[in-house]
């Protein structure tokens, strides 16, 4: 089991209020900040952005409790300046409840929000 996970952003500051704002549907807040760090989460930060120079696009995927919450993540993560990467839907190819949307990052980094449970209407 992970505990936490943190990825490089350029712009420590623009890239901590997308995160809040695509993350607050899933259940994220600011839990600390340390200027060049900063830790969301639930109850405990297990997502860390850093302040730093990205070499490689990473994916995370942010498990949702329900389609609404996957839709609602992918719409605040534009509003907020994420682009597009693939909308939330069923993503059949996985498996045949996965709903799943894509943004990426304002360096690049492929977020997701998933939901593994059937549509029950």
């Amino acid at each position: 089991m992970i505990d936490h996970s943190g990825v490089l952003v350029t712009d420590i500051k623009k890239s901590a209020e997308l995160y809040k704002k695509a993350l607050a549907p899933l259940g994220y807040v600011e839990l600390m900040n340390f200027g060049e760090a900063v830790g969301l989460g639930e109850k405990m930060p297990d997502f860390w952005l850093y302040q730093g120079t990205p070499k490689d696009k990473l994916h995370f995927a942010f498990r949702a409790a329900s389609r609404t919450a996957v839709k609602a993540f992918y719409d605040a993560a534009i509003a907020a300046g994420a682009k597009d990467n693939g909308p939330p839907g069923v993503r059949a190819d996985y498996h045949e409840h996965y709903y799943g949307a894509f943004v990426l990052d304002l360096d690049g980094h492929n977020i997701e929000a998933v939901c593994h449970e059937p549509y029950l209407g």
